[in-house]
């Protein structure tokens, strides 16, 4: 498969701020670097991304394959990224059959940054087929704990959502950025990038996406739409996130810190080990 020549274009993940705290005394912070990236696809313009920038071609490639406007990325002949204009120029090989209907009807989502989708999407829910997959309950604990390891922008700047891909308890891919959505798409276009697909896993090491954020509608489409069929966050997921993982069998798990964690849907995908939980705490935890 010939693979999209993509650009390298870099930008800082920080700036320096000065602030005053609460003794009144100057300090100097970190705050992620935020900019927009507007995305031409064959000289028209598509889309305006908030963004870090740290990863920005694989962004555009993930948010193409995800809006599903590409369907391989043999389908890209290239991706070039311009910080000065602050533009991304997508050139396809044969173009986007029908775009202009496709992109027609958006639905706006609760994502942070830019936040919508196609909405055609949503009507092609029949269609996603996952994996079958099974995560052991020790699997799940050894991941959340190479997230806490994790050197991040977060932990410098903080308020900026990470995403990341596991095979099994091994990470194989860590990005951030100013929206979840942002973060899952360039996780989407490297695993293009770098051929990697759920059908290469072993049964007992499952292709599992993990976020920082919430479990939106948006992200678990986004994530079955990879082929993941296990998905764990660090927060909660919201009702039509929990209806649509339902429908599709897709395994979300979320609140998961430390030991803690609630198993929201297809609970037959982990296999489940109380006894590595620990002492059971009194009732009226979250």
């Amino acid at each position: 498969m010939v693979l999209p020549r993509l650009t390298q274009a870099r930008a800082p993940l920080v700036r320096d701020i000065q602030v005053v705290d609460e003794w009144g005394q100057a300090q100097t912070l970190q705050i992620p670097a935020e900019r927009d990236l507007t995305v031409y696809v064959d000289r028209r313009e598509l889309v305006t991304l908030m963004t870090l920038g740290a990863h920005p071609e694989w962004l555009v490639l993930g948010y193409l394959r995800n809006q599903r406007l590409v369907r391989s990325p043999a389908d890209v002949e290239s991706v070039s990224v311009d910080w000065e204009v602050g533009a991304a120029a997508v050139r396809t090989r044969d173009g986007i059959d029908r775009i202009e209907e496709r992109t027609a009807r958006r639905v706006v989502t609760t994502g942070c940054g830019q936040g919508s989708v196609f909405g055609g999407l949503m009507d092609e829910l029949h269609e996603l087929r996952l994996p079958a997959a099974q995560l052991t309950q020790a699997q799940l604990y050894a991941l959340v704990n190479v997230i806490r390891l994790q050197e991040s922008t977060y932990k410098s700047a903080g308020s900026v959502h990470g995403c990341a891909l596991f095979r099994g308890e091994e990470m194989l891919v860590f990005v951030e950025d100013v929206g979840r959505h942002n973060a899952i798409d360039t996780i989407a276009g490297w695993m293009w990038m770098h051929g990697v697909g759920t059908a290469q896993a072993e049964p007992d090491s499952p292709f599992v996406f993990y976020t920082t954020g919430r479990l939106t509608s948006e992200m678990v489409i986004k994530s079955a739409q990879m082929g993941v069929a296990v998905v764990v966050s660090r927060s909660g997921i919201t009702q039509m996130g929990h209806d649509i993982a339902s429908r599709i069998g897709l395994c979300a798990i979320g609140r998961a810190t430390n030991r803690h964690f609630y198993c929201y849907t297809a609970p037959d995908r982990l296999v489940l080990q109380p006894g590595l939980a620990g002492q059971r705490r009194e009732s009226g935890r979250d």
